[in-house]
């Protein structure tokens, strides 16, 4: 079962090696974009927290890689993402096309500075 897991690294080691890529890939851009996130398993899923609140997640299904940026990720990019499914609070990239990297660095950049505006307030 998915939801027992107590690290990241043993979520993705579950997974086959071509979508165990493709989460690797994630968790190294979001890194990148907020290097001192703390790193936790949520809702049984892996997620990055920033000052004691979850920043984003992310998760592997059959066909596609859930992002889940909250609400407010979504709405801000959601000419940029008009090509994959969303929903209030994530974004669908299918495992058979290539995930826009780059685009998720931003999200999370913007989750990021949206979540210090907030803690300033």
């Amino acid at each position: 079962m998915r939801d027992q897991f107590a690290i990241i690294d043993e979520y993705i080691a579950s997974f086959p090696p071509d979508v165990q890529q493709k989460l690797s890939k994630m968790r190294a851009v979001i890194h990148r974009a907020v290097p001192d996130a703390e790193e936790a398993i949520r809702y049984g899923i892996p997620t990055f927290r920033q000052n004691g609140s979850n920043l984003v997640h992310f998760a592997a299904f059959k066909d596609h890689l859930s992002f889940f940026p909250t609400a407010s990720g979504v709405e801000a990019f959601r000419k940029e993402l008009s090509s994959y499914k969303l929903s209030k609070g994530t974004i669908q990239f299918p495992l058979d096309k290539p995930v826009p990297y780059d685009l998720v660095e931003r999200i999370v950049r913007f989750r990021v500075e949206e979540t210090l505006k907030k803690k300033k307030a």
